[in-house]
């Protein structure tokens, strides 16, 4: 029999609600209110999220992320900075217990990234996983010197044309694994760079190019546009052929919106979360 997983379909909310329904579901799945669930989701409006460890007011420019408009949140995994606009973003919700989830953190991420993978091959995308082999790169994953997600290396990182195509970071709290990623179908790659400091204007523009040519948004690669739709149809195939389940929609209930409002406004929209660091 072919697990049924539950499924939360696209669409976009604010920061603050998008970090606190991720937060929410892991407390349900951890209760055992919930099956694992997969979230897909957008921004409104777009989004500068950084990782759990790094440092807001030393690292990130808010003076430029203010005349941008953009909203501003810390999320509650690790990682680095993404610039959420053009995006399928995905959450995974699953126990560490679960028949299919290896114990180690870089394995269970490998496995969760399978969906992924058949998300960007239903997409027409020739992807694979490329694993850190040598002593540098492997160093390279314990201090990234960027602060952008997508300039930094992971362990089994998902590349097309050699280049990274996938940024996702995890977290493991009460039992429960939660993964969350953004798949870019665009990449602002200007205002992107814009948002963070930098000891001079020569090491802003190597970290540039750096990133130009290990990261690639779906449509440079892809060679058309391909709309949120058609990404969120691949992926939702794609994480049940690689993860062998079905998924099944689900809405929150009434109570269950309630819970995330609050959680969203009593600690993702506070201060002291965002910029405490």
């Amino acid at each position: 029999m072919t697990e049924v997983w539950r499924f939360i379909n696209w669409s976009k909310h604010s920061p603050y609600y998008n970090m606190a329904l991720d937060e929410a579901l892991l407390e349900w799945h951890s209760e055992g209110k919930i099956p694992p669930t997969i979230r897909f989701y957008g921004w409104d409006p777009a989004t500068l999220s950084i990782g759990y460890f790094q440092k807001a007011e030393k690292e990130v420019n808010f003076e430029e992320v203010r005349k941008r408009g953009l909203g501003f949140v810390r999320r509650p995994t690790g990682g680095r900075g993404v610039l959420h606009d053009d995006e399928l973003t995905y959450s995974v919700i699953v126990s560490e217990q679960h028949k299919s989830m290896p114990h180690t953190v870089t394995e269970a991420y490998r496995v969760i990234s399978e969906g992924l993978l058949e998300g960007f091959r239903a997409l027409g995308l020739d992807a694979y996983f490329a694993i850190p082999r040598t002593e540098e790169e492997k160093e390279g994953l314990k201090n990234p010197r960027s602060s952008v997600c997508f300039d930094a290396p992971s362990w089994y990182e998902l590349v097309v044309e050699g280049r990274k195509v996938a940024g996702s970071a995890q977290t493991r709290q009460k039992g429960v694994i939660l993964q969350h990623g953004s798949i870019l179908l665009s990449i602002d790659e200007e205002a992107l760079f814009s948002m963070f400091h930098y000891p001079s204007e020569r090491v802003k523009e190597r970290m540039r190019k750096s990133f130009r040519n290990k990261a690639v948004a779906v449509n440079d690669v892809a060679g058309r546009i391909v709309s949120i739709e058609e990404a969120n149809e691949a992926f939702k195939k794609g994480f049940e052929k690689g993860l062998n389940i079905k998924l099944e929609e689900y809405m929150l209930s009434e109570e269950e919106e309630a819970y995330v409002e609050k959680l969203a406004l009593d600690k993702y929209a506070k201060d002291e979360w965002n910029y405490r660091r």
